[in-house]
């Protein structure tokens, strides 16, 4: 059984290292390009994905920071307004991006069933597309390459007019398991502790308030910071912010993944979360068939798509309200949110619920 990934993100080397665990031959085909080098972006792994990973021979606990609380608060003099994980349970963790990568590089050139290729000519995708190859299946990751133009075009896509702006500050040591979520009148922004000493920030800015300068960014977020003693930022990095959802998740034998197949506003840290539930699903479909001795064909995508595709947009356009709900909140003074949340703090019912559906998703039974 032979297995094609197309890309070099995160996403790509926690699929081929699940593959490789099931001792199926994994091909990672990349671009022959430099890479982008990143340094200040954090990314957050809820307990029931970190655990999964963990099974699957991927611990992170040795690179992650744990996160017991979360704090809502809204621009009307940093009032909190809801909070999660009162029972001190870790809710999920903070892991940082370039500590991820290393990581999962380390597994993967250690690991026998994985091969890493430089795509060097345009005559690797005519060969994909016509199916003149030896693979079973094929996974795509890379929304900007042939077969995302020529196959994939068609998608449900938003441009939010924001610039994300991210650095890792370095502060006074303190207890620092509790991550903070501030809507602001910018746009949202997000304290997620690293460390005792560290803390990542992201500050989805809003392109319209003409804030693009990195001193003024940083005195924005020194006005909304209530907690911490900032010593120092690292350097900012910057990416624009769009969502996009595939309306057709498969071709032939070849599937799209990952932020091809869904990207999402970082608000709620749920990107890499939902393409991990994601790989549940399609690896019980893998084993499914490896169990019953069947081969991997394309009845495994056209599975996929079936069991995924209602439950991506759902959840999608639930990150998607979020942020609209309290774009319109600011514009009309918080009258909205004061009263709703008021009555959602005390409903341990909803609470809950929050809680686990931002943990499992929807699909707690793979």
């Amino acid at each position: 059984m032979n297995i094609c990934l197309i890309g070099n993100g995160i996403s790509t080397l926690i699929l081929a290292t699940l593959l490789a665990n099931r001792k199926i031959r994994v091909f990672i085909y990349e671009e022959d390009q430099p890479k982008k080098k990143i340094i200040s972006r954090t990314l957050g792994i809820t307990k029931e994905n970190s655990n999964f990973l963990s099974k699957e021979k991927i611990n992170l606990k040795k690179y992650s920071w744990p996160i017991d609380k979360i704090e809502i608060f809204n621009d009307s003099e940093n009032n909190r307004i809801l909070n999660f994980g009162e029972n001190k349970d870790k809710i999920f963790s903070i892991i940082k991006y370039r500590d991820m990568v290393q990581l999962l590089n380390n597994i993967v050139k250690k690991n026998k069933f994985i091969k890493k290729i430089k795509i060097k000519k345009s005559s690797f995708y005519n060969s994909i597309l016509t199916k003149k190859n030896d693979f079973n299946l094929i996974f795509n990751f890379n929304d900007k390459n042939k077969i995302s133009k020529n196959i994939f075009s068609k998608r449900i896509e938003k441009d939010y007019n924001s610039t994300a702006f991210s650095s890792i500050i370095d502060h006074s040591a303190c207890k620092n398991n509790t991550a903070q979520q501030i809507f602001t009148k910018f746009g949202p922004l997000a304290f997620l502790p690293c460390s005792k000493n560290k803390t990542s920030i992201v500050f989805s800015v809003i392109d319209q308030t003409n804030i693009f300068s990195d001193s003024k960014i940083k005195d924005l977020i020194t006005n909304y910071n209530k907690k911490y003693e900032i010593k120092s930022f690292s350097k900012f990095e910057k990416f624009k912010l769009k969502s996009s959802i595939l309306k057709n998740y498969y071709y032939k034998n070849i599937l799209c993944f990952g932020d091809n197949l869904h990207k999402i506003h970082p608000l709620a840290g749920q990107g890499l979360n939902m393409t991990i539930r994601d790989m549940k699903i399609l690896l019980y479909l893998i084993d499914t068939k490896i169990n019953l001795g069947l081969p991997l064909d394309n009845s495994i995508l056209i599975d996929f798509q079936k069991k995924t595709k209602h439950y991506n947009y759902i959840f999608s356009s639930a990150i998607d309200f979020i942020y609209e709900f309290f774009k319109f909140d600011n514009n009309f003074g918080k009258k909205h949110s004061k009263k709703l949340f008021t009555l959602l703090q005390s409903n341990n019912l909803f609470k809950n619920y929050t809680v686990k559906l931002a943990d499992k998703g929807f699909f707690s039974n793979y």
